[in-house]
Order: C-alpha cells, then structure tokens, then sequence
C-alpha cells in the first residue's frame, strides 16, 4: 500500500468532521448527546423522547441549557453521534496507524515528518478532549471556537506531514521567496483566523444573527440596522458587526497584497495560492451576505448557507497557513533587499 497517501485522506475525513461539525450547529444539535463518550447512556443515536426523560432524572446535573422538558429530534442526535463516530472511531485510529507506519517502518523518513506524525497524534487526542470539554460546557462560545480552532491546527499538521512526506520521496518544490514573502503571508493567514473566530461567536451567540436586523439592502447589509455599527455596547450580541467591520480589514490587506503581488511573492504557485485564497474570501462575503438578505419571516435564515460559510472561511485559513508551510519546506530565499 501507499502509505505517503495517508495524510490526505485524513486530511479529507477531517474536512468531513468539520462539516459535520458545522451541520450539528445549524441544527442546535450541540448538546445533543448530553454525555461522553456515550449518547443518553447509549452507544447508538436512536434515543426515544422518553428515554431521554428517563435519563434526564437519573442525571439531573447534566440537564443542559434547553432544560429538562426538552427533546431532541433523532436527526439532531445522529448529527451529534456520527460526529463523534467520524473523529473518534475512524480519524483517531488511522491518526495512531500513520503514527505507528512513519515512526516504526520509514526509516527514510526525515526526522521532521516523524515530528508532525507526533504532532498529530497530541493533536488528535488534544481535539478528542476539547470536544469532551464542550460537551461538559454545554457549548460555550469558547469552547465552541476553541474546539474549532484546534480542528484546523490539526489539520495544518496533516497538510504539513503530506508536504514534507512527499519532499522526502524526492518532490522537492524549490519555492523562490524574499524576505517580505512569510511576513505578509503570515499577516493574511493570522487575519483570515481572526475573522473566522469572531464569526464562530456570532454564530453560537444567540440572537447575534440577527443582530444588524434582517430588513435586507441596505438596512441589515452591508450596514448593520440602518448605521455602520461603529458602536459597541455588548461585544458577544453585537459579535456580528465586529465580525463585519473585520472582514472589511482583512479585505483591505488583501487588496493590498494582491496589488503588490510580484513585489513579495516571485513564485508564480505562492502568488496563485494567494489569489485563490483572497477570491475564496471574498466569494464568502457574498456568501455572508446572501445568508443575512435571504432571511424571510416565514423560514428563517437559510441554515445550510451557514455551513459552506464555515467551510469556505477555514478554507480560507488553510490555503493561506499551507502556502506558509510550502515555504518552510520547499522555500528558497534569494536574499534580496527589502
């Protein structure tokens, strides 16, 4: 078997997870298996309305914020329970398997890949316990951006490994760079996260989507109820005119490095690594933006607008943090002067 392909099918089961991740949210499933690992006591999804009663007074102290009268659908549960299947049972055994082959049976490995298969294995039993710490948390706004976060740093390090994995069976890339490339690459990667993070608050805050009003053009966008939202009273309610004025920025930088892209970025692949990443974003603004014009009275906002939002905004992050890592591996600097 090839085992250098293993990083990128863990790479595209974790992309499965973060979607699945974002479909839970949409569908209020996040407290959906109020226990851990087991789902209301239960290794299967199928929890009828009064077995969870029954387990609500058995377990009092877990009841969670809906209350002890609430009901979770079976669709909502089996959100909950095939997301941790999808990490738990498929992505953390084969993240030990690739583990074991690159320490044990690669010997030609550089010590660097070795590194990141370590790195993903901490990292993938770190994720199993953020997930049990917001699952205790009922959710949290934290805990929710937190569990996020590691997610795509998780991923990084598998990106990372397939990269350096393939330099070491002889791909080596040889990626022209200058002093400015890292620097202004480093600067779009930390922007895109901030704003990715900010939008996790929005969408985990309760009300906060509707927060700039839903009254379409231009009331609730691009301006947030009627004003430019320059004021904050309440940083977790009014997260989405933060988010906003955020995205503005990054947008701007953006702008910035694509005009001034021959200047900082001579290889051609980092420059269409960038300019992929930057339509990336801004097609998610206009994503962004349908989601809030396209709410109606009568069914709400379009939820599964909401999750290619979050995937297209990790996306984002990605592209831009594995252009960073390219460079680390394959980059050559021509000492130019800045």
């Amino acid at each position: 078997m090839r085992w250098h392909h293993l990083p990128m099918l863990l790479i595209l089961i974790t992309a499965a997870v973060i979607a699945v991740g974002g479909t839970i949210r949409i569908y209020d499933a996040g407290e959906s298996c109020p226990d851990w690992p087991l789902c209301f006591g239960k290794l299967g999804f199928d929890v009828s309305a009064d077995e969870q009663a029954a387990w609500w007074a058995e377990n009092p102290d877990e009841i969670d914020s809906r209350g002890e009268n609430h009901r979770y659908t079976t669709f909502q549960i089996f959100t909950e329970w095939f997301h941790r299947l999808l990490a738990g049972s498929i992505l953390g055994p084969l993240v030990i398997l690739q583990f074991l082959i690159v320490r044990k049976k690669n010997p030609s490995l550089s010590i660097e890949s070795k590194r990141l298969a370590t790195l993903s294995l901490a990292l993938v039993i770190w994720q199993g316990f953020i997930g049990f710490v917001t699952v205790k948390w009922d959710n949290e706004h934290w805990s929710v951006a937190l569990h996020l976060f590691s997610a795509l740093i998780f991923t990084l390090s598998l990106i990372a490994l397939d990269i350096s994995w393939r330099r070491d069976r002889g791909h080596n890339l040889k990626i022209e760079t200058v002093n400015k490339t890292m620097n202004r690459l480093s600067i779009a990667t930390v922007g895109s996260l901030v704003v990715l993070l900010v939008g996790t608050f929005v969408s985990t805050t309760e009300g906060a989507n509707q927060a700039c009003g839903v009254s379409g053009i231009p009331y609730s966008w691009p301006l947030c109820s009627g004003t430019l939202g320059l004021f904050i009273q309440d940083i977790l309610i009014q997260s989405q005119a933060i988010h906003r004025w955020l995205v503005l920025i990054v947008l701007c930088i953006l702008a910035w490095l694509w005009w001034t892209r021959f200047d900082w970025a001579p290889d051609e692949r980092i420059r269409k690594l960038s300019n992929i990443a930057t339509w990336t974003f801004i097609s998610n603004m206009a994503l962004g933006a349908a989601y809030v014009i396209t709410w109606t009275s009568e069914s709400g906002f379009i939820e599964w607008l909401s999750v290619i939002h979050l995937l297209l905004a990790s996306l984002t992050f990605l592209i831009f943090s594995s252009s960073l890592i390219l460079i680390h591996l394959h980059g050559i600097n021509n000492n130019e002067e800045e």
